[in-house]
């Protein structure tokens, strides 16, 4: 069967691997160049403990209240597109315990395969920078600790059970932790993988399997007969023709949606990261510094800093007010950060948010070959490898690997 996928990020390329070994002829058209926005900058880890739903009690209010605050850890522009309003009243909807619960277990179902996955990435072939150090949620104050604390049943019952450390025994497990955190949980599960290398490790082993990856081209318009999807135009009048289609293009997917006649709302959330070529301080884990919301991740030969969520944004500029938080939160966490000596140029992009927070995954109602695999807002990373075997079943022979009451929280078809 012959297989258009739209999106060269990390969801597109695990989606092209999966159908590619369950035989599909798969095409990759990719816009820019494959891994080059969000798949690039992201906070490079696979972030089990931190798969909670964008979506909480609270987190609106928090971001209108930190409106007038340019550097802090969410923010919502107040001047926005009606289409963008209608997407933060819809979220505002979902900022409930009920849906939030509810978005984190089927978080964790579709990531609960994910380090296997990667493993088998490996062990098929595909050569990328992983490892296995774990993470450490830090904080500095109790009422932080305690608030992510009501979360943890949830993630116990699947399984991750963190280690609860607090004052010395939070820098027994990271000596390069300041005194200003008090608090931490550790988990042993999460990995961090280098994105890019992921991104040609993916191409690489896509190429072997015989699929054609298109760089730098843009798709124009559908072309449809009789309820179906025939071909794609691209930005210079190339028709690509196949069986079936699949939208997987972060953000712009919900444009290329709605070209088909199914409305699907998903909006940018930007975020940033700052990459130093020398890490500024040695560090025996991952973390996230909670209160700030920025993670920290180590890799070979680098360390990388990522963090902020800023709805409204149209364009991925970057904003020095924004890093320079990143920055203040990394210095003010650790005993001798130094001066951000091998800092490069920090990056920022758009991360695919959808309002209730989870992916969307599955046939489009309004074409009969046509399906959509986006929407993974900051958990691109960490839910692709579940997401794209989940489409290749539902594409291949309609299995499923998400029971049918989850499998209808990510259809493209709840909105």
């Amino acid at each position: 069967m012959k297989t258009v996928i739209i999106g060269g990020g990390v969801v597109g390329l695990t989606s092209a691997y999966e159908l590619a070994l369950s035989g599909h002829d798969v095409t990759v058209i990719e816009a820019a160049r494959c891994g080059a926005g969000a798949s690039h900058g992201n906070a490079a880890k696979i972030a089990i403990a931190e798969s909670t739903p964008v979506p909480a009690p609270g987190v609106l209010l928090q971001g209108i209240r930190w409106m007038l605050k340019p550097d802090s850890p969410l923010s919502i522009k107040p001047s926005l597109a009606p289409g963008y309003l209608r997407f933060l009243l819809r979220m505002a909807r979902h900022c409930n315990t009920h849906d939030f619960e509810a978005g984190l277990d089927l978080h964790l179902r579709l990531g609960e395969d994910a380090n296997d996955l990667f493993d088998e990435y490996q062990a098929q072939g595909i050569d990328f920078e992983m490892h296995d150090r774990g993470v450490l949620l830090a904080f500095e104050t109790r009422e932080r600790f305690d608030e992510h604390c009501a979360s943890l049943p949830a993630f116990e019952a699947a399984g991750h059970l963190p280690r609860r450390l607090h004052d010395d025994e939070v820098r027994e497990a990271e000596p390069a932790l300041s005194d200003r955190i008090r608090h931490g949980l550790s988990f042993s599960a999460d990995r961090q993988i280098e994105p890019d290398s992921l991104t040609a490790g993916l191409l690489a082993k896509l190429t072997d399997l015989g699929v054609v990856v298109r760089e730098n081209t843009r798709v124009g318009r559908f072309v449809r007969s009789g309820g179906a999807v025939t071909a794609v135009v691209t930005s210079d009048a190339e028709v690509i023709k196949a069986d079936v289609f699949v939208i997987s293009a972060g953000v712009p997917s919900g444009v290329l949606a709605g070209q088909l006649g199914q409305k699907i709302p998903i909006y940018s959330g930007k975020g940033y990261s700052i990459d130093y070529s020398r890490a500024p301080i040695q560090l025996r884990t991952s973390l996230t510094l909670e209160d700030a919301r920025v993670a920290v991740t180590p890799l070979n030969g680098m360390l990388r800093l990522a963090g902020t969520m800023e709805f409204g944004s149209t364009d991925d500029d970057v904003n020095e007010v924004r890093v320079g938080a990143i920055r203040r939160a990394a210095q003010e966490a650790f005993r001798e950060w130094g001066d951000g000596q091998g800092e490069l140029a920090p990056w920022a992009g758009s991360r695919p948010m959808t309002p209730d927070g989870l992916p969307v995954i599955g046939r489009l109602d309004s074409v009969k070959n046509a399906y959509i695999n986006s929407g993974h807002s900051m958990l691109g990373l960490t839910l692709a490898p579940g997401s794209a075997r989940l489409l290749s079943g539902l594409m291949t022979d309609g299995s499923s690997t998400l029971p049918g009451e989850l499998l209808a929280r990510v259809s493209p078809n709840r909105f």
